[in-house]
């Protein structure tokens, strides 16, 4: 087909929804992404999906298809958002790393450099390093995040700052699944000269400069019809999903994964499809497959759209510093690599070359920068899944590869 025409695929859809048909591009060469996609629908139980990749600068897969609301069966079109969890903390991470490359801040400097009041209860030596690779033991808050208090930049400051770490900082990895945010967030107040939160700060220096249609707070004025409810996996279908020790850890209220997902509700109470105004950096945001691809893309080929240094595009390429215990996660509880805000390819992860850096998020979404390939990726369901990787995601992703002839792309 020619390159620059939208091909719309129809496919059958054997739900009391009807037919709905899968559209967009697929370049000459990529033709297998497209039929991973239509395959989703057919085979992987898929309701309403996009993806897209860039590939050297160029945009050569944009798919969308499906159905966008279960409730009325009105299809997925190609402005459509939704909700993509923790997938938000790789554009969080980008966000932090325009911040490095501008001289605001450095890895391996101390936190409290920057945030003085955060040197307390034993905080005073974590590098932003350790905080933005989990290994800071300030995976959960005394003080629960309800929307007050995460709307309140200020109080929720003070919240973070008298923060205790579970454990000394560096010995353990941990996933920070909510908090993250709120720490990367009050950093970069401390640094930016405007003292804008994360929110603020992607939206002014990257999503604007990029023409990018994803948001970590999402405004007023994007209409419910633009957004994919999200629709819940079977909680018994997960428990079989997932590794048995995360399979427990999930059941019980008390365990470190699910003490880590406190305020993970809060993107979506709301009486609208999600809430308005109100950042949760690590989880909350909104957007598009074609936003997130185009951003990693600008990442992957050397970013020179928003004047990025070699040297921060060389710390995000480089491998995981682990902490003094390994990469073993203990909230998580497998084996997982995390960098500046980043997941990384790893024996037990291998999921693109060891030089990108990216984020995978609950429900099946996913999103890469891959510099060795010079490759952009995402990937948005609104059917969650279960699975820690997502046959869906998995599918298109390996088709990515194939079709630029990686068929091995994690090479240590």
């Amino acid at each position: 087909m020619a390159g620059s025409a939208t091909e719309t695929v129809r496919r059958r859809e054997g739900t009391e929804t009807g037919s709905h048909a899968v559209a967009g591009v697929a370049k000459p060469g990529f033709e297998a992404v497209r039929e991973a996609f239509i395959e989703n629908f057919e085979r992987r139980g898929e309701l309403g999906a996009a993806c897209c990749v860039y590939y050297r600068g160029e945009k050569v897969v944009d798919l969308w298809g499906g159905i966008r609301n279960k409730a009325t069966g009105e299809p997925w079109e190609a402005d459509t958002m939704a909700l993509v969890h923790s997938t938000t903390k790789g554009m969080a991470g980008l966000a932090m790393a325009l911040a490095h490359s501008r001289g605001l801040l450095d890895y391996d400097e101390r936190v409290s450099t920057y945030w003085p009041e955060f040197a307390q209860q034993g905080k005073e030596r974590i590098t932003v390093r350790q905080l933005l690779s989990h290994q800071a033991g300030l995976f959960a808050l005394d003080e629960r995040p309800v929307r007050s208090l995460v709307a309140d930049p200020d109080r929720l400051a003070a919240v973070l700052a008298r923060q205790k770490p579970v454990w000394p900082p560096g010995t353990r990895q941990a996933y920070h699944a909510i908090t993250l945010g709120f720490y990367e967030s009050e950093l970069l107040r401390r640094v930016d000269p405007e003292h804008r939160t994360l929110g603020r700060f992607f939206q002014e220096e990257l999503a604007t400069p990029l023409g990018l249609e994803f948001y970590i707070r999402l405004p007023e004025e994007i209409p419910d019809s633009r957004l994919a409810p999200l629709h819940r996996f079977d909680m018994a279908a997960a428990i079989f999903a997932l590794p048995v020790p995360l399979a427990l850890a999930a059941m019980n209220p008390r365990s470190r994964f699910r003490r880590a997902l406190l305020g993970s509700e809060l993107p979506e109470q709301s009486e609208r499809v999600y809430a308005r105004n109100l950042e949760v950096p690590a989880g909350g945001g909104v957007g598009t497959a074609r936003a997130m691809a185009r951003a990693y893309s600008v990442f992957a080929t050397g970013g020179r759209e928003l004047g990025l240094r070699e040297e921060t595009l060389r710390q995000l390429m480089a491998p995981a510093v682990p902490p003094a215990r390994g990469f073993r996660d203990a909230c998580l509880k497998v084996e997982i690599q995390f960098s500046l805000g980043f997941a990384k390819p790893g024996p037990t992860d291998p999921f693109a070359h060891p030089s990108s850096f990216g984020h995978p998020g609950t429900g099946g979404s996913f999103g890469l920068a891959d510099p060795h390939a010079e490759v952009g990726y995402a990937y948005i369901p609104n059917q969650m899944g279960a699975h820690l990787e997502d046959p869906r995601e998995a599918a298109l992703r390996r088709a990515m590869y194939r079709s630029i002839g990686e068929t091995n792309p994690y090479r240590p």
